[in-house]
This record gives C-alpha cells, sequence and structure tokens, in this order.
C-alpha cells in the first residue's frame, strides 16, 4: 500500500489551532498593555511566551495544511515531516525565549521596580482563563501529533504563567516584595525548558529516524518470527514518518515455498503489524537460503515486496 489515504492529517487539530490563534492573539497585545501599566516582568515575559505561542500555532497549522499536499516524484513521502521541523523549531523558540526570561530576571533581581499588583493580578487571571480554553482545543489532538502537541505545550507554558504570575500579584500585594516577580519569572521559564526539551529530543529522534517511541522493535521480530513459514528477520529498519505514521522495512528468511504461499505469509505479517503496532507501510524482501540452484527461487528471493 502507498501512502495515499492512510491517515486524514487534516483532522488532526486544525480547528483547535484556529481558535486557539485567535483568542492567543488578542490575550497577547492585553498582557502587553497591562504588562506596560502593571510594570511587571513576569506578566510582559508571559506576554512574550505568547507572542511565540502565535507563532508556533500559525507554524503548526501552516505545517499540517502543506503537509496534506501530496507526494512527488523527488518528494516520495510527500511533506509529512514539515510537521515534525515545526515542532523543532517551536522547540528551539522555547528555549530562546526562557533564556531571554532569565537574562531579565537576574537585571531586575539587581534592582526590583514597583509593581502594580492590582493590574498584573486582573490580566493574569483574563490570561489563564484564554489558556485553559485554548489548551482544551488543543489536549486531545495534542496525543496523536508531535506538531500540535508543540503548540499546546506553549499553551500550557502560558497557562502556568499565568498561575505564576496571579501568585506573585497575591505575594506583592500583601507584602510588598517586588523581587518575587523575578522568581517566578524563573520558575516559569525553567518549567518551560523542560516542555522544550521533551519536544525537541522527540523531533529529533524522528529526523534521525530512531524506532519510533512506544514500540518495541525486540517483540516486533519475536512476533513476526510466530508467522508459520517465517524462519528469521534481519537488516530491519523501523522509523517515523511523521506523527502517527511508521514506516517499516527488512529482510525475511522464509522456508521453500510457492510464490503463492510467500504471498500468504507477507498478508499476514502486514495483518500483524497492522493491528498490533498501528505500522502501515511496509517494505519486505523475501529470502530463501535452501534454493539458490533454483531460477524461480533466485528471483523470488531478490523480489521486493511492498505494503
Amino acid at each position: 500500500m502507498g501512502m495515499e489515504g492512510k491517515i486524514n492529517r487534516s483532522s488532526f487539530g486544525q480547528r483547535g489551532l484556529v481558535i486557539a490563534l485567535s483568542i492567543t492573539s488578542i490575550m497577547m497585545f492585553a498582557e502587553v498593555i497591562g504588562g506596560i501599566i502593571s510594570n511587571s516582568l513576569a506578566l510582559l515575559s508571559d506576554a512574550g511566551h505568547m507572542l511565540t505561542d502565535i507563532f508556533a500555532l500559525a507554524l503548526s497549522l501552516f505545517a499540517i495544511k502543506y503537509g496534506e499536499k501530496p507526494a512527488t516524484l523527488k518528494k516520495t513521502y510527500g511533506f509529512y515531516r514539515l510537521e515534525i521541523l515545526a515542532s523543532l523549531i517551536n522547540g528551539t523558540i522555547l528555549i530562546l525565549i526562557s533564556l531571554y526570561i532569565f537574562y531579565k530576571a537576574y537585571q531586575r533581581v539587581l534592582q526590583p521596580p514597583a509593581i502594580n499588583a492590582h493590574v498584573m493580578m486582573g490580566i493574569a487571571f483574563l490570561g489563564l482563563v484564554v489558556n485553559i480554553i485554548a489548551a482544551i482545543f488543543l489536549r486531545k489532538s495534542s496525543k496523536e501529533n508531535l506538531n500540535v502537541r508543540g503548540a499546546y505545550l506553549h499553551i500550557v507554558g502560558d497557562a502556568l504563567s499565568s498561575i505564576g504570575v496571579l501568585t506573585g500579584g497575591f505575594i506583592i500585594l500583601f507584602t510588598g516584595w517586588y523581587i518575587i516577580d523575578s522568581i517566578l519569572s524563573v520558575l516559569i521559564g525553567i518549567v518551560i525548558i523542560i516542555g522544550a526539551y521533551s519536544l525537541m529530543k522527540e523531533s529529533v529522534d524522528i529526523l534521525l529516524e530512531a524506532t519510533p517511541k512506544g514500540i518495541d522493535l525486540a517483540e516486533v521480530i519475536r512476533e513476526a518470527k510466530k508467522i508459520k513459514g517465517v524462519k528469521d528477520i534481519h537488516h530491519i529498519h523501523l522509523w517515523t514518518i511523521t506523527s502517527g505514521i511508521y514506516s517499516l522495512s527488512a529482510h525475511i528468511l522464509i522456508e521453500d515455498l510457492l510464490t503463492s504461499k510467500s504471498a500468504q505469509i507477507l498478508d499476514s505479517i502486514n495483518q500483524l503489524l497492522r493491528e498490533r503496532f498501528h505500522i502501515d507501510h511496509t517494505t519486505f524482501q523475501f529470502e530463501c537460503e535452501n534454493c539458490e540452484d533454483s531460477l524461480v527461487c533466485r528471483l523470488e528471493r531478490n523480489h521486493l515486496y511492498e505494503s
């Protein structure tokens, strides 16, 4: 089987991305204004993070839409990997914005400025509500699509930021301890970096064609060997094309069988991989160790079976 028609990529979070992009854009401008009025670095940091959210959401949406383009002779897998590149870029941006937050927080620790706690808390609460709404729309799709998960992590990071800003506002309101604004900014940055590292690691693993997360290759081999007629499997490679689409290639040593029998083995292996491991795209080369002197077997051994 080819890649066409396998998975409807447009079903993965496009509606949620559009809604999240719209409300995040409105909220970012509110936080910029509120941060300037209140003189809160935590609030301005959150607004800066929301700016990256807007970019991340737009990039994710573009990658999904562009990834729907059909495969070509030069790009035989199509444009699915754009989603992975988008998630890698999102992770990188998250880390860079966190480092900038650390830098600004350090400057403010040296000279903590006065902060309007009431404005700070009001805007933070509004931001929290907006982020929760956006996260609800993206949560389900984030479990199925790495690109959407990158956007989802941006939103979750913003929600945590809003909670931190709210907490800081309460502390400043009742204690006048302005330095808490910088401390919370650093904590927010650390949380963002942790999520970004996980996202980047998984993106890099996919680009390096590592074994998909959650699939035990040793178990795949063991189960395939249980199929009648299969003697051994070697030169096996398993990788992720994009979120939810896995590909496998292997050399399979089979018994000396008729071509019709080997086709049955092929069907059995593909059924196992599809139902047990959700691997839909496969390429196999059958080999037979006891039929070197047979022209028919040599031809069969070197034939490429694809699914």
